[in-house]
């Protein structure tokens, strides 16, 4: 599990012009096979890593409470997953297609549905 930092994804200081947190969201999930944006404090974003490294997928976390702007990407990713705005953590993408919150992703992996899709994203290989 890598934890990725903020400076790679987003402009040298964060008040720029044209900065899009939605945008930014987008280009980072689709940038790596698994990708979690989660909270350092959140006990089913723990959860979430844990399960895919209990299957040896390399997934890489972004925690949104080290951003200076987030509540900017707390209200865009909930805005992805339909609703108003608010900090909804874990958001899981894979193969950069949003897979949703740990409610998903557990549905997903008791039908059968997880390991498809991550060895379509080229996270597992057996």
């Amino acid at each position: 599990m890598q934890t990725q930092c903020w400076t790679s994804c987003s402009p040298q200081g964060t008040q720029r012009f044209g900065f899009d947190p939605l945008e930014t969201i987008e280009r980072m999930a689709s940038a790596n096979a698994v990708v979690i944006f989660s909270m350092s404090t959140c006990c089913m974003c723990h959860a979430a890593k844990r399960l895919f490294l209990s299957m040896g997928v390399s997934v890489t976390v972004y925690e949104i409470d080290e951003h200076a702007l987030e509540n900017e990407f707390a209200n865009d990713l909930a805005t992805m997953l339909g609703g108003n705005s608010g900090i909804v953590v874990p958001v899981v993408f894979i193969g950069g297609k949003l897979i949703g919150t740990m409610d998903r992703v557990m549905a997903a992996h008791i039908n059968g549905k997880l390991v498809p899709l991550l060895k379509e994203a080229g996270a597992l290989w057996l």
